[in-house]
């Protein structure tokens, strides 16, 4: 299963932000870095890389990833490795938790779409089967486009989201940037729910060589009963099926032992399509120069804690 966040697609995107990326590949492994640079340090970002199938190949990446670190003179690296690498294996290269700041999802909900669409839809909750079956029927249409000026509808209901519960969210040229860089190959591809041909949700999701990923969604709260929601998630996994797609990630849940978490509430919708809970090792930072990371780490600590 790869990953949007390490494919050529996503590249560009970066690029389109005036950001500096690198990509290497071996035998077993693939990364795609960025260079970032942050209060008091320089690293190299790989989210959900590198990818690599075992622990050799994993080994040989961070050679690859850490020659091209100390070319670049960067503080330190930033994995977040989907390989089933344990704490203890990345402890014993160096490697340290980032545990003050939330990446990619270290959880995640996982649909395998190689099975008939009837398996699929037999293994959602009876709500959501059910929704999925029959949005039509209440008058709402499911549309998708790659025109980059409809990113707009996204980006609109967003911020309604955003403002009802006093959260920040990504601001429309952020978005455009992303339609701007993905629409035209449909690495990634808007979802449109209408009713009486005025938008009232909409999702963006984003296609690698074998997987959807479910990132961005919003609707408006004066139709919320007609669970469009649910509608386009489940849409988005039918047409994933349809594409000859092999996986539906719905990107980020709470951990099963966490009923308190602040994803417990969107965890419960997603798990409503089924699927099977995985669970990565999270981001890792392998420092290079130890003191400049000592520096970085304790002014992210002590910021956190001031925020509280």
């Amino acid at each position: 299963m790869s990953s949007f966040l390490q494919s050529s697609d996503w590249q560009r995107f970066q690029e389109s932000l005036g950001r500096t990326t690198y990509t290497e590949t071996g035998e077993g492994w693939s990364y795609l870095a960025t260079k970032e640079a942050g209060t008091l340090n320089t690293r190299l970002y790989t989210p959900y890389g590198p990818e690599c199938h075992d622990l050799n190949s994993f080994d040989d990446a961070i050679t690859s990833l850490t020659f091209l670190a100390k070319k670049e003179h960067v503080t330190f690296i930033r994995v977040e490795p989907t390989y089933s690498i344990t704490p203890d294996q990345l402890r014993q290269r160096g490697f340290r938790p980032v545990t003050y700041q939330q990446l990619q999802p270290a959880h995640t909900q996982i649909i395998d779409l190689t099975q008939p669409s009837d398996d699929i839809l037999a293994q959602m909750s009876q709500n959501s089967r059910n929704i999925t079956r029959n949005y039509h029927k209440k008058g709402v249409t499911i549309r998708t486009s790659h025109s980059p000026e409809e990113i707009s509808i996204l980006s609109s209901l967003l911020a309604g989201v955003a403002t009802r519960n006093h959260i920040t969210a990504h601001d429309e040229t952020y978005f455009r940037a992303q339609a701007d860089a993905l629409f035209p190959t449909k690495a990634a591809t808007l979802y449109i729910a209408e009713l009486d041909k005025t938008p009232i949700a909409a999702a963006l999701v984003y296609d690698s060589d074998d997987t959807r990923t479910y990132a961005h969604a919003a609707a408006d709260d004066t139709h919320r009963k007609l669970g469009v929601g649910t509608a386009l998630v489940g849409q988005m996994i039918l047409d994933a099926k349809d594409k000859g797609l092999t996986s539906f990630d719905l990107y980020g849940i709470a951990p099963s032992h966490d009923p308190h978490h602040p994803w417990a509430g969107f965890t419960k919708f997603k798990k409503s399509f089924g699927g099977l809970e995985i669970t990565y090792p999270g981001a890792w930072d392998l420092p290079l120069n130890k003191l400049g990371y000592w520096a970085y780490r304790t002014y992210q600590i002590l910021y956190r804690r001031l925020r509280r």
